[in-house]
């Protein structure tokens, strides 16, 4: 189920920083009360490939998203005690040494499997004995949020596993929606922040595209 346009769930999630500490996190609430926008991005696997180029990727462009006043979380289905041994990994040794946004602990999957965003192919019922058998790692998908300051998605996005993000085109799309909320213009295709926005009716866009 599509999230653009509605409030991110409402529940708190344990979560882990740099430090080692354990703590709950409610991603609608740090938006709201803390009048931010926030990036949350989800990832399939402490100690594994690809997630830890994201993770530091992120961490290289915290100068920008705090410019932006944007909070970033990190989020997996792995243990706190699991993210604090990964936080503890210099980055030569595949860790994740040096990240210092909170990562989410969603070890019981409450948040996760509201979203929808695990890697679950199917299920099977045994009738005789009542078991479920899942097919999948059922661990995340390389899932993207971002909420604005009032605790609504404005932007998710589903990476497959192999496939990391690139850091870059979320800060575009923090810009453009900064630009709708303080000028009332629309964004076009490609538009990057210094460029022309246009007014969301007719002449706007036969001017827009007049001159483009």
């Amino acid at each position: 189920m599509a999230l653009v346009g509605k409030k991110f769930p409402n529940l708190s999630v344990d979560a882990m920083n740099e430090m080692g500490d354990t703590f709950k996190i409610n991603v609608l609430e740090e938006a709201q009360k803390n009048n931010k926008k926030v990036l949350l991005f989800w990832y399939p696997k402490d100690f594994t490939f690809v997630c830890p180029t994201e993770l530091h990727a992120f961490q290289n462009a915290m100068e920008e998203f705090e410019k932006r006043n944007v909070m970033v979380i990190g989020a997996s289905c792995d243990t706190p005690e699991v993210h604090f041994a990964w936080l503890n990994t210099p980055k030569d040794n595949g860790g994740i040494e040096g990240v210092k946004y909170p990562i989410l602990a969603d070890s019981n999957r409450n948040l996760s499997s509201r979203l929808d965003i695990l890697d679950i192919m199917s299920e099977t019922y045994d009738e005789e004995t009542g078991a479920i058998t899942l097919e999948g790692d059922n661990v995340t998908y390389r899932a993207t949020y971002l909420i604005d300051e009032e605790g609504t998605v404005f932007h998710e996005g589903i990476n497959h596993m192999p496939l990391g993000r690139n850091v870059n085109e979320f800060l575009r799309l923090i810009d453009a929606y900064t630009h709708v909320q303080e000028k009332g213009e629309v964004c076009p295709a490609n538009w990057e922040e210094g460029k022309e926005a246009m007014n969301a009716d007719r002449e706007g866009v036969a001017n827009y595209l007049s001159l483009n």
